[in-house]
C-alpha cells in the first residue's frame, strides 16, 4: 500500500518560506540539500512524518504563477480559534473561521490562510475524519 510522505511546492525565498511554516505551523527543517541550480528543504515536526518539501529553483526572479489546478494543503489543529487568534496576533492574516454543514450535522470547522507564494492552506479542527 502506497504511504503519502510529503509534498511538494516551489517558492521564491527560502528564508521567508522556512520562517512562515516554523511560525504557523512548528515546521522546521529536517534536511536541506542544496545542488547546483536549485535547493530542496524539507520541513516536518513531531506530530506527524508528513512533510512539506520547499523547493527553491536558483536565479528565479519572479514569482510562480500557481495557476487554476492548484487546491490547498491542509492541517490539522487541537483548538482552531486560539489558533485563529495566534496567527492573527503573528500577522499571518487567517481568513474568517467557517462552519461546513451537512443535513444539518457539522462536517468540518476551518479556516484558510496563504503562505508567502500565495499557496493556501487550510486549517481545520480535529475531529472525526480530519485528525
Amino acid at each position: 500500500m502506497a504511504k503519502a510522505i510529503h509534498t511538494m511546492i516551489r517558492v521564491l525565498d527560502e528564508a521567508r518560506s522556512v520562517d512562515f511554516y516554523s511560525k504557523a505551523f512548528g515546521l522546521d527543517v529536517a534536511q536541506r540539500l542544496d545542488f547546483e541550480t536549485f535547493t530542496l528543504i524539507y520541513l516536518s515536526n513531531a506530530d506527524a512524518p508528513f512533510e512539506v518539501e520547499l523547493t527553491v529553483n536558483k536565479g528565479r526572479m519572479e514569482p510562480y504563477a500557481l495557476g487554476d489546478g492548484y487546491g490547498h494543503l491542509a492541517v490539522s489543529v487541537a483548538d482552531l480559534d486560539s489558533e485563529h487568534d495566534r496567527l492573527g496576533a503573528l500577522g499571518l492574516n487567517p481568513k474568517k473561521i467557517v462552519e461546513f454543514n451537512r443535513d444539518g450535522a457539522l462536517i468540518a470547522r476551518f479556516f484558510f490562510i496563504e503562505d508567502p507564494d500565495g499557496y493556501k492552506i487550510e486549517v481545520l479542527q480535529r475531529g472525526g475524519r480530519f485528525q
